[in-house]
Parts: structure tokens; C-alpha cells; sequence
């Protein structure tokens, strides 16, 4: 799943793109309307991210193929949200698939946006929902992207904590 950046500002979502066999568009309509923001950019914008989620599965994934989520806890994390419109698209993707229990953790976000979403997802644990709410990385010291290599290590790690479990 990858946000669908505002035209000149990337981090303002106005929705996202949820891949798999039919890849979906979630827009926030009231966002894409109020910026007047043209089908032609949406289209361009969708297709980039798709490219970028391709990109990501063959470097991070090493051939394996991605969990199935049908029928298992699915736990969406989020490091803050704002508008929510990507972690909307997040969840309705994931719901599609029929995970038995579907949750949302998030460290930050406007309490309204967290009300909003309750209707996805089974369980929501949000821990700061700050009044007045300006933008997610005022909250963190450090609020660089996660690097590709972190990425890896991290999964790999997990892949390996997964082997030893099952034995």
C-alpha cells in the first residue's frame, strides 16, 4: 500500500493505492476536490506507486511469497496518521481479504481521525491523540524514513524468529 501524494506537497495524502490482483484506489474525494487535483495526476501518481510497491516486494521479499492474511490477526502499524486517508485505504485492502481480527496501532493521531476510522477496523490502540493536532513528526525526535536496508534486516530477522518458533 502506497500513499497518493498532494501535487507538490508528498507527505498530504489524498488517498492510496492498495495492491494485489485488482489494485485499489482509495481517495479522500472531498481532499481531491477542494485542491483541484486533475484525474490525469491521480492516474500518473498510482502507476508510480504501483512501480514502487513492485520495487519494494523484490527487494525486500527475496522470493518468498507475502502472508495470506485470511483468517489470522492482521495488525496494521502505523508510525501517525493525519488524515487517515492512507491508512483508510490500508485497512478497506486488508479487510478484502478477510483477516479474523483486524487492528490498527498507532502511536499518534488527531482524535476525530481515530473516531473516523473505528468502522474499520476491529480494534484500534492509538497513544496520543494530541489537541490541537498540527503534523505527525513534531512527535518523534527522529523522523526519518526507515531505510530499505533496516527493512530487510528487520524481516529477515523476523523470518528467522518464525523458523526456530515452528521447530
Amino acid at each position: 500500500m502506497r500513499k497518493i501524494g498532494a501535487p507538490g506537497h508528498a507527505e498530504f495524502g489524498l488517498g492510496a493505492v492498495v495492491d494485489g490482483a485488482h489494485p485499489q484506489v482509495v481517495l479522500n474525494e472531498e481532499v481531491v476536490a477542494q485542491l483541484d487535483v486533475p484525474p490525469a495526476y491521480i492516474e500518473a501518481e498510482t502507476e508510480r506507486q504501483l512501480q514502487e510497491i513492485e520495487r519494494r516486494r523484490a527487494r525486500y521479499l527475496h522470493g518468498r511469497r507475502p502472508i495470506d492474511v485470511e483468517g489470522r490477526t492482521t495488525i496494521v502499524v502505523d508510525d501517525g496518521i493525519a488524515t487517515g486517508g492512507t491508512v483508510r485505504a490500508a485497512l478497506q485492502g486488508l479487510a478484502r481479504a478477510r483477516p479474523a481480527h483486524l487492528a490498527l496501532a498507532v502511536p499518534v493521531a488527531p482524535a476525530d481521525t481515530i473516531e473516523q476510522l473505528r468502522s474499520q477496523a476491529d480494534e484500534i490502540v492509538c497513544l496520543l491523540t494530541p489537541e490541537p493536532f498540527y503534523a505527525v513528526g513534531m512527535h518523534y525526535q527522529d523522523f526519518t524514513q526507515t531505510s530499505d536496508a533496516e527493512v530487510i534486516a528487520l524481516l529477515d530477522e523476523a523470518q528467522a524468529w518464525s523458523r526456530e518458533s515452528a521447530q
